[in-house]
């Protein structure tokens, strides 16, 4: 089991004024050679978005980008005609392919917005764009796994055009629970939403994270009440 272990007072920062990102990997105003991507996952960033905030259109290419806010509401729209508002619960995906344009804004002018943007580099190039949204019933992830991104239809899941999957769980205090890859050989990268984990001797707390590879099941054992994203990804 090869572990890298990244520890949220070290993630890179970055403030706009209107936008104060957490950066698990080189981006924006966090510059690391050293920390470009783990495996096919090339960005992960948590980001507050102030009231009012707004990322004007800009264009994207060849990435698979997932949306998951926790708090607050976010306004989309795309040139694919893509338009809506996720919240907490709700996941949304982009395939970015031969390219499209858009736009992201705080949906309130005085309520903050929290959120993972995720970005992943695609198993396929140039494919249309496409985006999709999912609101998810969050009481069917209490102590199990839900999917909410796989390529598999059988996952009832957002499809993404990579071999990767996002899974997430609420584990209550002293629950254990394993993650078994879908696909050999992928990598593991676990994020502790809220709350503090074990997984096999190693403690994660409030937004460390965890990159696994080379083994293709581990154990996670909760140490108080916790939230976690489980992202499965190509190492190669």
């Amino acid at each position: 089991m090869q572990k890298i272990l990244y520890k949220a007072a070290d993630r890179g920062k970055g403030d706009y004024g209107w936008l104060k990102p957490n950066y698990y990997f080189s981006f924006g105003q966090y510059h690391n050679p050293e920390n470009i991507h783990f495996g096919a996952l090339r960005v992960l960033n948590d980001d507050y978005i102030a009231g009012g905030g707004a990322f004007p259109t800009h264009p994207h290419d060849n990435m698979e980008i997932v949306t998951i806010p926790f708090t607050g509401a976010l306004k989309h729209k795309d040139s694919t005609g893509g338009e809506g508002i996720i919240k907490a619960g709700d996941v949304q995906i982009m395939s970015a392919g031969t390219g499209v344009q858009h736009s992201e804004a705080n949906a309130s002018a005085t309520d903050s917005v929290t959120l993972f943007q995720i970005w992943i580099f695609p198993k396929k190039n140039n494919i249309e764009p496409r985006y999709d949204q999912r609101a998810f019933d969050t009481s069917e992830r209490i102590n199990k796994w839900q999917y909410v991104v796989s390529p598999d239809e059988n996952d009832n899941a957002l499809w993404i055009n990579q071999d990767a999957r996002f899974a997430l769980t609420t584990l209550q205090t002293d629950k254990t629970i394993s993650y078994t890859n879908k696909f050999t050989g992928n990598g593991v990268f676990l994020v502790v939403i809220n709350g503090s984990v074990k997984v096999e001797e190693t403690a994660l707390n409030k937004r460390d994270a965890l990159g696994i590879a080379g083994i293709d099941n581990f154990t996670i054992t909760a140490t108080e009440d916790s939230e976690l994203l489980a992202i499965e990804i190509p190492m190669n």
